[in-house]
């Protein structure tokens, strides 16, 4: 045994056997219940008019940027307006979807769940003829026996025509991935999840605000009259004609017949 090969230097080193669980590590940050009580998704984050309108400013702005695709030549580069993948990402990407809505879309997903999906659909050619979104919360990465990533999609609605309630495996190659920031490169985490609680604060003082305003208000005063009033709705629309709205504030009101505010003797 030489020198070099007693010390492993000899042969190429065997890369190291994958191991990585990536469903769990997909599973890291959940949508749930915050500490506040308040349960916070995707949905309910989109209430938060914070979160509205930095998703709304990111999709549609990155919607809005040119994709262009180009090909090499000896002088530089060119558009490759011939290509077949040149109309799906520059102008329609699936015959319901133009190219705006289409990365609209994605960029949605990836910022509420951290992960973008779109099946790639092809001919025996295996020409896309088109991209189609899949919603993140149904799609689940995993590994085969072979370390191979592959995706499950579970179709719990009737958003693949005759696939309702069925488990759809797809290759690798049949779905176009973009993770968020994670931890392993292969799945990204949920910035909504990873701020639960923070969210959920935010929701419970908005619900408390709307409580308070809609619950606990008060009338701005009570009117005491010592007989039986023929018209009482005239005196309250005099009182609020004279001393109501923010021009009136703190005048000195002038009673007679006996009126008198409830408390003020």
């Amino acid at each position: 045994m030489g020198f070099l090969k007693w010390l492993g230097l000899g042969r190429p080193r065997d890369a190291p056997p994958v191991q990585d669980n990536v469903r769990d590590s997909s599973g890291t940050f959940l949508f749930g219940t915050a500490n506040s009580g308040e349960r916070v998704d995707e949905k309910s984050a989109l209430q938060i008019s914070t979160v509205y309108a930095c998703v709304r400013l990111l999709a549609e702005t990155i919607a809005s940027l040119p994709l262009h695709l180009y090909r090499y030549v000896d002088d530089g580069k060119e558009k490759a307006t011939d290509h077949p993948l040149y109309k799906l990402l520059y102008r329609q990407s699936n015959p319901e979807m133009t190219s705006f809505v289409f990365r609209e879309t994605m960029m949605t997903h990836l910022l509420l769940w951290g992960n973008a999906y779109a099946q790639i659909i092809r001919d025996g050619r295996n020409n896309t003829l088109g991209l189609y979104p899949l919603l993140p919360e149904n799609v689940e990465v995993d590994r085969n026996e072979n370390g191979e990533l592959y995706y499950i999609y579970h179709a719990y609605t009737d958003d693949v025509p005759g696939e309702r309630d069925k488990d759809i495996y797809f290759r690798r190659d049949e779905i176009f991935h973009i993770p968020g920031l994670g931890f392993n490169g292969l799945v990204g985490f949920s910035p909504i999840a990873m701020m639960k609680n923070s969210l959920g604060t935010t929701l419970a003082v908005e619900k408390y605000g709307a409580s308070f305003f809609k619950n606990g208000a008060q009338p701005s005063g009570v009117l005491e009259h010592p007989g039986v009033l023929k018209d009482p709705a005239k005196i309250r629309e005099n009182w609020s004609a004279v001393y109501g709205g923010a021009n009136n504030a703190h005048r000195v009101a002038v009673l007679e017949e006996g009126v008198r505010p409830e408390g003020r003797h």
